[in-house]
């Protein structure tokens, strides 16, 4: 019931109030004096708020006076305690003013006042200053006055000069929004007053607002009317916007009389070469699939000028190209939200705060070590230019208390040849508390990124590739979080990395081709980032039901049980077990992604009412169409690519069998490694190769330095008591968890059979937690001349390798190709008892190899086609 249908409301005792009590609530009560300011796109949405205000006024015997000077329909009719004041602004801008404020001086004391829409000013007699100016005397006036006050704008109307002082001066100001025939707020400032739920959006129902937690949800409503883009009257037009208003112009004409599209095609490609990277093959593929109207708007979510990197473009590049390949995906994806603070803001940041020469000295890696510390420090203590804090400002207006995550975006970064993954930083903002410190918050996320530009990490990384003398500004990528509140927790339903090409084929039946994904519950963090201690879900995509695990028993051991959320209380990223998540909030949609069995049946066929549920996906795979599109789209974005892709994606489900994806980025699918990847020279000599031959091979292709080899000598191992073996196996677990200088890096470990079997006969009985360090795994099908084992990756195996990343290949004497040549190591000194010299009676059959700089060996591994190849790079000659 709103306070105007209760007749007990009737005396002058009562609060200041809007009508409507749950409103009041939203916004921490009105208070006098306060200005409330309604951004509307029709007059008719303004007139729904204003009712219930007169209404509650008249009921409460304030005054009220409606100051009517506008052509539009009038706000409240003629009734008995509402005062009309009417004006005719073409008589003057003073006496105007003069009118309003001798009202307001001599009647205005508590009273409620009413204006009609301001951007009427502007239609008849004012400009934007003036209009900015009228709202500046008379917003301060009210307040002295303690009167209340209601004002329109219309939405987008306005520029900068009447925006800004409307904006800055009213104690309130609030979006509305009219959505599939509903009406939403959307506070975007509420001067003195805070709660976490202030700034965020409702949906007016009847007699209350319903907080919209859901990303998909508030990202559609928001989107419903085009973001207007930052004013570029804060400064200057220069040639930047010039070359923007011409392609804004180009394109109106087009729609208005399309004759050629010849002048459409030049706009956009300049608009392409001016914003994206310079990646030629992604260019190629932009101009393919991007249109000129997708340009310009992203130029309206653009935070300054330059390039948007690697990062924003692949996201843009890759919904154009499903866009265009089937319409059908619009209706698939979530709107991803984003805005894009471009690679200049990076530049002029730099120069501004006294980075750039201390940058520069990065060309010189030996030189900029000794000094990256203090650049880092002068980028964390740096300030912004204030036209840049303003778009911030107005950007963060836009999300109120939505939680947004702010992505590193580099010129280099994603594109073919560079994927940079994990060499920079992405922060997660709960984005909760007043405006300043939120404000603050994002401040300080956007230069711990632009610092971990000049990390240790990352000029190892560009060096390896020899692009440290190549253009790399850092453009970031801001977006909503996706996902949905479910108590003080914020998270997606499902997240997770999806693969063009299954490098992990743990089963006759699964396709490579058909792809793969890594799935988890809660943000992708767990996803993207290893976790020793816990599991993803990895799905093939020809095969989900076919999986690595064996039995009931393993399915729950190799589960996920830790989920990654946003703490809106907390204001922090947080770990949560999932069995409390599932536990502590009843909205949790259990059943979609736990089967009944495995939370109610151990394995003895008991009823067990486990803390513990696993989570098994079954019903989201089966059930719905969720796979068959992450598939389709992968084989797309491959076949545009003309190359394996790799995409970061969420899926919210709105009822058991529909849902959202938010694709959030996509990639090429590199091969891992510390060094450019490219084929091994065809001709190697024998004596300069360690092994070379086709391969079960399981993990990302990769090229890289092996630092370390520790091989177990299959003669030797063969002929050993079962005995020795286990004592051998405790001692390569000691050896690879090592890293003794000079040689830290990584290690190859190679041996007979099976590695993890608890059968001795069968290879080496270690365990996972012993050899987790190494770089690359390998397997050799050969014990003896009467034994070759079954090569079979025990399911903890497959799990943290696919967790940790680590390559695996098996190697087969019977197959044609194969070659090893165990001389290469036996003829190098083995460190064994140097490194460990209670060992020494292992030496016959453990070997370990040290490679220096000056020899170094390359560890080749191709995935797609199944090889591997490992060599010495000094002194190669093809023959």
């Amino acid at each position: 019931m709103s306070l105007l249908q209760d007749p007990s409301m009737c005396n002058r005792s009562l609060p200041l109030s809007t009508g409507l009590p749950a409103l009041d609530a939203i916004l921490q009560q009105i208070r006098p004096g306060d200005n409330i300011v309604w951004q509307v796109d029709r007059i008719e949405d303004y007139q729904a708020f204003v009712h219930p205000f007169v209404q509650y006024a008249i009921q409460a015997d304030f005054k009220i006076f409606y100051i009517r000077f506008a052509r539009h329909r009038e706000l409240t009719p003629e009734q008995p305690g509402v005062t009309r004041i009417q004006l005719y602004p073409d008589q003057g801008f003073e006496y105007f003013i003069n009118r309003i404020h001798e009202t307001i001086w001599h009647e205005g004391e508590g009273a409620y006042f009413i204006f009609d829409s301001l951007s009427e000013l502007a239609y008849d007699c004012y400009s934007d200053r003036m209009v900015g100016n009228f709202f500046m005397l008379t917003c301060p006036f009210l307040l002295k006055r303690r009167a209340v006050a209601y004002f329109a704008v219309l939405r987008n109307f306005h520029s900068y000069h009447a925006a800004s002082p409307i904006a800055e001066t009213t104690q309130i100001l609030v979006d509305v929004y009219r959505y599939q025939d509903r009406l939403y707020i959307h506070p975007l400032k509420v001067s003195g007053r805070h709660s976490p739920a202030i700034h965020q959006l409702h949906r007016w129902d009847e007699d209350r607002f319903t907080l919209i937690t859901e990303s998909l949800h508030a990202a559609e409503v928001l989107a419903s009317v085009p973001w207007p883009g930052f004013d570029s009257t804060l400064y200057q037009m220069g040639a930047w916007n010039r070359v923007f208003l011409r392609a804004e112009e180009i394109w109106a004409e087009h729609q208005h009389q399309p004759v050629s599209l010849e002048p459409v095609e030049k706009a956009t490609v300049q608009l392409l070469r001016m914003t994206f990277s310079q990646d030629e093959r992604l260019h190629r593929i932009a101009r393919q699939y991007l249109r000129l109207p997708d340009l310009l708007a992203m130029r309206k979510r653009m935070i300054g000028t330059g390039h948007i990197g690697g990062k924003t473009a692949g996201m843009l590049v890759a919904r154009a190209i499903l866009r265009e390949s089937d319409p059908r995906w619009e209706s698939v994806f979530e709107i991803h939200d984003s805005f894009y603070i471009a690679s200049e803001v990076f530049y002029t940041f730099l120069v501004l705060n006294d980075c750039w020469w201390l940058r520069r000295k990065q060309k010189n890696p030996q030189e900029f070590m000794d000094v990256r510390y203090k650049a880092q420090q002068r980028i964390l203590d740096g300030n912004f230019p204030d036209y840049i804090v303003r778009r911030f400002e107005a950007m963060l207006d836009y999300f109120g208390q939505s939680p947004m995550i702010v992505r590193s975006s580099s010129l280099l970064e994603d594109s073919f040849g560079n994927m940079f993954a994990g060499q920079y930083e992405t922060i997660f903002l709960p984005n909760q508390g007043t405006r300043v410190k939120r404000l603050a918050r994002f401040i300080e996320a956007v230069k711990r990124i632009y610092a971990s530009s000049m990390s240790e990490e990352v000029l190892a990384y560009r060096a390896s590739r020899g692009n440290l003398d190549q253009d790399e500004q850092m453009a970031i990528l801001v977006q909503r979080v996706s996902g949905a509140r479910y108590g003080p927790y914020f998270y997606p339903h499902l997240a997770g990395m999806g693969y063009s090409f299954n490098p992990y084929v743990w089963s006759r039946l699964i396709d490579p081709q058909a792809g793969m994904v890594r799935v988890v519950f809660g943000l992708g963090t767990r996803a993207v980032n290893s976790r020793p201690d816990d599991y993803t879900r990895v799905v093939a995509l020809n095969a989900p039901n076919r999986r690595p695990e064996n039995g009931s028993d393993q399915v729950r051991r190799y589960t996920q049980r830790n989920v990654d959320v946003i703490d809106l209380e907390a204001n922090r990223l947080v770990t949560v077990p999932f069995a409390e998540l599932a536990a502590n909030h009843p909205s949790f949609p259990t059943t979609m992604f736990l089967s009944g069995e495995e939370i109610f049946q151990g394995l003895s066929g008991e009823t067990r009412h486990s803390t513990e549920p696993a989570l098994s996906f079954d019903r989201i795979f089966n059930e719905t169409n969720l796979l068959s599109d992450l598939r389709a789209m992968l084989q797309t974005l491959h076949t545009a690519y003309e190359a394996p892709v790799e995409i970061e994606f969420t899926a919210n489900f709105t009822s058991p069998k529909e849902y959202k994806i938010n694709l959030l980025q996509c990639r090429p699918f590199q091969p891992k490694g510390g060094l450019p990847a490219h084929d091994p020279p065809p001709d190697l000599p024998r004596d300069r190769v360690l092994f070379r031959a086709p391969a079960a091979v399981m993990g990302r292709s990769r090229c890289d330095r092996v630092h370390r080899v520790i091989l177990v000598r299959l003669d030797a191992y063969s002929a050993m008591p079962l005995n020795d073996r286990y004592s051998l196996a405790r001692v390569v677990g000691q050896l690879a968890r090592r890293r003794d200088p000079p040689f830290p890096g990584n290690i190859l470990l190679l041996g007979p059979g099976r590695w993890g079997t608890t059968t001795p006969s069968l290879g080496v009985p270690v365990s996972f937690a012993e050899i987790s360090g190494v770089a690359m795994l390998g397997e050799i099908a050969a014990m003896r001349d009467d034994l070759i084992p079954e090569i079979s990756l025990g399911t903890h195996f497959f799990s943290n390798l696919v967790e940790l990343d680590i390559l695996y290949f098996a190697l087969d004497p019977r197959k044609e190709g194969y070659f090893l040549n165990e001389e290469l190591l036996v003829e190098r000194e083995n460190r064994l008892v140097d490194l460990l010299p209670s060992a020494a009676r292992f030496a016959e059959t453990l070997k370990v190899v040290d490679f220096p700089e000056s020899e170094t060996l390359i560890f080749y591994a191709d995935a797609i086609e199944q090889k591997v190849v490992c060599y010495m790079n000094r002194g190669v000659e093809r023959i």
